[in-house]
């Protein structure tokens, strides 16, 4: 039985984020912790929070069974582009730049290992 954990919004670049979910796809869910604690990105630290909460979401949906008995694997992980703030930058001569603050969302999908 899966669960599903999904953070949306979060103010960083998709593309950073990606480089993080392609680290921990389709890794056992303690190993995956492990190397998001120490992992230098800043967006480790979100991640490996929403990855705990998926394990917490799986745990409720199987009736309080430990999720470190039932190996555990983050079987899918996506990161799609959230929406964009957009705001102006002064520039030379009396023009202006756009500046776009990007914002992503994540979905966090674990199950056992089949």
């Amino acid at each position: 039985m899966e669960a599903v954990a999904k953070l949306k919004n979060y103010p960083t670049g998709p593309r950073k984020m990606r480089l993080l979910a392609d680290v921990i796809r389709g890794m056992e869910v303690e190993k995956s912790l492990s190397i998001l604690e120490f992992h230098p990105q800043h967006n480790a630290k979100p991640l490996a929070k929403l990855l705990k909460s998926a394990i917490s979401n799986w745990e409720q949906k199987n009736d309080g069974q430990s999720a470190a008995d039932a190996n555990l694997v983050v079987k899918t992980i996506y990161v799609d582009g959230g929406r964009s703030i957009k705001r102006m930058r002064p520039a030379p001569q009396g023009r202006g730049h756009k500046i776009r603050k990007r914002s992503n969302h994540v979905t966090i999908v674990v199950d056992t290992k089949a």
